[in-house]
């Protein structure tokens, strides 16, 4: 079932860490105001599809933006329907850090993480 926020549907919900680092990172890239994470999906790694991430503050016309904890996730539409109900932390654990995405369409994914099949 999609995640919803005020009766509008969440395409990535991300949370409190994850977006305390997407901060981090834009405060890092001199990126001031309006912080967001663009997310898309992509042809490639070992199960066919991986994930794009990249902080920036330019919204595209076609964008949907969810805002959430200060940031703007901003997926483009085809990345969109292999993304919805997808959650995104931020671990920064023994096993490796970095984001790491519950993406409940899909099917499988490699064992690092990165990507996925649907």
């Amino acid at each position: 079932m999609p995640i919803t926020q005020n009766g509008v549907e969440l395409t990535v919900e991300i949370s409190a860490k994850a977006a305390e680092k997407i901060k981090y990172f834009a405060d890092k890239e001199g990126i001031m105001g309006d912080v967001g994470l663009r997310v898309a999906v992509k042809g490639g790694g070992c199960s066919g599809l991986t994930y794009d991430l990249t902080i920036t503050d330019q919204e595209r016309e076609s964008d949907k933006i969810v805002e959430q904890y200060g940031v703007k996730v901003m997926v483009d539409k085809k990345s969109y329907i292999y993304l919805v109900g997808t959650q995104l932390d931020f671990s920064d654990g023994l096993n490796g850090k970095g984001f790491v995405f519950e993406n409940p369409n899909a099917k499988k994914a490699c064992g690092c993480g990165t990507s996925f099949a649907v």
